[in-house]
Order: structure tokens, then C-alpha cells, then sequence
């Protein structure tokens, strides 16, 4: 296999490594945990996977686009700034912590104060992608698993929902460690500066808006349910959706990795011709994953689930369809992004919001099964706008997909 072969699976290993460990933390966390306490668990972590995204969006999206001899600068500098920033986030949710009363408010404090471990860990992958060392950020994503899972493995049944957060928290530590380790010789010498990210028109606040009007405001709305609804809404929601782990290895690996591939295609027939297979094959993944799980015994979901089974079980014929219809909302998006980079924020901006009203208001109707449809309405909504806008994409003709520079509106 060649060089550039096996780069890219180790980047698919590494988001694979990176999504296990999210998946099974859940899983765990729910076997550990009453259904009250994991509803507790879930609630901070839709509010640590709002961050990871923004993170994500706004430092990692934008440094994999990086080329050249900045790059042992642009890493240094963007683990500089989510250390940063993830410091003050921190900071900001453990004063939200001391203010929320009960099991809830102790929850989100321990979040805060193992946030900046946590993000800082993750967002090394993204320097490892840059540099196009892909196997690193692997290595320190497999020490991340497999202390994490130790870690959550070894605390006694109906632990609360504070010393599970703080104890996935700390587990980062090894993995970051070694991160940093592996990441020297690449920014010996070299300065961060952190002033690219405050300056007006950097790329990757662009892309952070397309998050929090994308995955954002619907995780948001999710957590919102638990607030003005019932967290046991949440726990339901987010049982359902980490059953479908495996499929956001999948999706997660087109966003991240798809780009420098899909962009080798020849003119905008052979990107369309590529993506629209890629969304074929993850629509099929998703529905047939979604059929799979409907069909598990009781004894084996609760096994996974713990008491969050009866609830979540009852979502997954909406959330398999989901799933299905995001794979191809995903490859749209990924066409899109190849092809015209502009093209996605108004797409994102209107369906993202469609998707947040339906999922409020099936459950205002319908409860927790209509909010769960109303996702997969608007994840329908959101494909098939997508699709249409590359149909009604025209391009230069002299502009190649792989040549022409992204850069900040």
C-alpha cells in the first residue's frame, strides 16, 4: 500500500478511535447510571459536544486548509488558542455549575473544570491531519479509548453523574501527554500567534457559523428539552442517536478527510458522480444499521442501554431514518464544499433552523417520538436542498475544484 494509502486509513482509524470512544463513553456512562442520573450525564455532554464542534469549526476545519511552511506555526498556534479558549469556556461553565442546584449544577462543573484537557486533546488530531501524520493523532486517540474505558469501567454502579464527567475528564491526560509529545519535534522552535483567530474574516468563523446553525442549534434545542421539558427527553434522544455511533465514524470521516479526495475528481460531473455514490452507499448504511437495531432483543439493548433502553428503543425506526437520509444530506454538503465553498451557509442557516422548529414542535405534539421525526423531516429537508443547489451549480469553466482557494466571505 502506498504512503498516501496509508495515511488515509489512519485517519479513518483515528476518527473511528475518536467515535468509539464518545460512543462507549455514553454506553457505559448508561449502564452505570439510573435513567435519571444518565439523563443528568446527557445533558452536559450534548453541552461538551456543542463546544467540541465549535472547536472543531472554528480552529480544525480551518488549520487542515493550512499548506506549506506555515504549518509548524498554524499548529502551534491553534493548539495555543484551544488551550486558550477552552480555559475560559471552562471557567464560564463551572460558575454555571456553582449556580445550578442539585446533581445537574455539580455535573456541569466538573465539566468545566476538565474542559481544556479534553478539547485541547482532541484538537491535536487536527494538527496531526495538517501535518499529514495521521498515525499520531491514532496512537494518542487509541491511548484516549483505552483509558477512558478503563477509567469509567472501574466506578461503582449508581455513581453520579458529576464523578462520571470528572472521571472521563482526567482520563484524557495520558493521550494528551502523549499528543504533545508527538506533536514537538513538528513546532520545535516556532512561535504561536493567536492573533489570526480575533482578527475579522477568519476562515474558520465562517465555518462556525455553519455549525451552530447546523449541528449546533439542533443539539442545543435537544439540551433545551431538558430544561423546559423533561431531561428524561434528553436521555431518550441521545440513548437513540449513540446507538448510531458507527455511522457518524463514517460522516465525520467524509467532512474531515472527504475534501482533499472528492477535490482530485475531474470538473464538477466527476465530483457530483463521486459524492452522489458516497451518499448512496451511507443512505443504505444508515437504513439498514437503523433495521438492525429495531430488530435487537430487548435483553441485549438493555445490556447496552441500562434502563434508558424502554425509552430509546422506541425512537430508533425515526432515528434510523434519520441517519439514512443524513448520509446523503452529508455528501451534499461535502459537494458543495468541494465545489463552491460559499454555497453551503444559506443552505445550512434556513434548513438547520427548519430542523430545530420541527424537532420542538413534534415534540410539542407528539412528545419525544415527534421530536425525533420531526430531526428526520428536517435532515430530509436539508438533502434534498442541498441536492438541488449542485444541480443549479454552475462553475467556470477554467476553475478546477482542487485549484481554486477557499477563503473567508
Amino acid at each position: 500500500m502506498s504512503r498516501r494509502g496509508l495515511a488515509a486509513v489512519a485517519s479513518v482509524l483515528d476518527q473511528a478511535a475518536s467515535s468509539a470512544t464518545n460512543i462507549l463513553v455514553l454506553v457505559l456512562a448508561a449502564r452505570l447510571s439510573s435513567a435519571a442520573g444518565f439523563a443528568d450525564f446527557s445533558m452536559v455532554y450534548v453541552a461538551f459536544s456543542v463546544l467540541l464542534g465549535l472547536n472543531m469549526a472554528y480552529v480544525g476545519q480551518s488549520l487542515v486548509l493550512e499548506k506549506g511552511g506555515r504549518l509548524a506555526g498554524a499548529c502551534r498556534s491553534a493548539a495555543g488558542f484551544t488551550a486558550a479558549a477552552s480555559a475560559a469556556a471552562g471557567a464560564l461553565l463551572a460558575l454555571v455549575g456553582l449556580l445550578v442546584p442539585g446533581t445537574a449544577g455539580r455535573a456541569f462543573l466538573a465539566l468545566g473544570l476538565v474542559l481544556p484537557l479534553v478539547l485541547l486533546q482532541d484538537g491535536l488530531r487536527y494538527c496531526f491531519s495538517a501535518l499529514r501524520v495521521p498515525q499520531r493523532a491514532l496512537a494518542a486517540d487509541a491511548l484516549r479509548l483505552v483509558c477512558v474505558l478503563a477509567a469509567l469501567a472501574a466506578q461503582p454502579r449508581g455513581a453520579s453523574a458529576g464523578r462520571l464527567v470528572l472521571v472521563w475528564g482526567l482520563s484524557a491526560l495520558p493521550a494528551l501527554a502523549l499528543g504533545l509529545w508527538l506533536l514537538r519535534p513538528y513546532v520545535r522552535g516556532v512561535r504561536a500567534d493567536l492573533r489570526p483567530y480575533l482578527r475579522r474574516g477568519h476562515l474558520g468563523q465562517r465555518f462556525v457559523v455553519e455549525f451552530a446553525v447546523g449541528n449546533g442549534s439542533s443539539q442545543l434545542a435537544v439540551l433545551g428539552l431538558g430544561v423546559f421539558a423533561t431531561p428524561l427527553a434528553v436521555g431518550a434522544l441521545r440513548g437513540a442517536t449513540t446507538l448510531f455511533g458507527p455511522l457518524n465514524v463514517l460522516f465525520n470521516s467524509a467532512n474531515a478527510f472527504g475534501p482533499p479526495v472528492v477535490g482530485r475528481a475531474s470538473g464538477k460531473r466527476g465530483v457530483v458522480r463521486l459524492t452522489a455514490l458516497m451518499g448512496g452507499v451511507l443512505a443504505l448504511l444508515g437504513a439498514g444499521w437503523g433495521a438492525v437495531l429495531y430488530a435487537l432483543p430487548d435483553g441485549v439493548g438493555a445490556r447496552l442501554l441500562g434502563d434508558t433502553w424502554g425509552a430509546a428503543s422506541a425512537l430508533l425506526p425515526a432515528t434510523g431514518a434519520q441517519y439514512a437520509v443524513m448520509g446523503l444530506g452529508t455528501c451534499a454538503l461535502l459537494t458543495l464544499r468541494v465545489l463552491n465553498p460559499r454555497a453551503t451557509l444559506s443552505l445550512q442557516v434556513v434548513f438547520s433552523l427548519l430542523s430545530v422548529g420541527l424537532l420542538l414542535g413534534g415534540y410539542v405534539l407528539w412528545g419525544v417520538a415527534g421530536a425525533a421525526w420531526g430531526l428526520a423531516l428536517g435532515s430530509a429537508a436539508k438533502a434534498g436542498a442541498g441536492w438541488l443547489r449542485v444541480a443549479r451549480l454552475e462553475l467556470p469553466a477554467a476553475a478546477a475544484p482542487a485549484d481554486r482557494p477557499v477563503t473567508a466571505a
